[in-house]
């Protein structure tokens, strides 16, 4: 069941003999996502995940992220929906993102989530977001890595 609010947007992915290239982000002259015009850009970070690693899982009462994975590296992204008063209340997923493909994951406030390197080379993270990050006050809650059990993050075989 996909979690209320939560969507994955495509990008063009055009390729040549010399490589590839994607627009990740059109923003208006406010800062607002062309393709998710309620989100206005604030900050823009970058995540290295080594092989093996879990981040997760961390949740925002203000913030939004709009997530990318560059089409050479491949993340296994976790999502738990933490909002009671969402129809999807409870409600966990599972995205892989990169892995060849351009696609934007925009996670809306309330939604716990975090990321998985499941392969052998690093991954990197390009994420945007709609809070300044404040050291002193941070917009980020905590959640065990497994509250939804160890095999959650565990590659799926077949």
């Amino acid at each position: 069941m996909p979690i209320e609010g939560v969507r994955v947007l495509p990008l063009n992915l055009m390729t040549d003999d010399g490589g590839s290239f994607a627009e990740l982000i059109r923003l208006d002259e406010n800062g607002h996502l062309l393709a998710i015009p309620e989100f206005q850009v604030r900050q823009s970070s970058y995540s290295l995940v080594l092989p093996g690693a879990i981040k997760a899982f961390h949740l925002h009462y203000n913030q939004e992220d709009v997530w990318f994975i560059p089409p050479t590296d491949r993340l296994l992204v976790g999502l738990l929906d933490c909002r009671k008063d969402s129809p999807t209340s409870g409600t966990s997923t599972r995205i892989i993102l990169g892995g060849g493909r351009a696609q934007l994951l925009y996670i809306p406030r309330g939604v716990a989530h975090g990321g998985a390197n499941i392969g052998t080379q690093n991954a990197t993270i390009l994420y945007f977001v709609n809070q300044h990050f404040n050291l002193d006050d941070p917009d980020e809650r905590r959640l065990p890595w497994d509250i939804l059990g160890s095999d959650f993050w565990q590659m799926t075989p077949g």
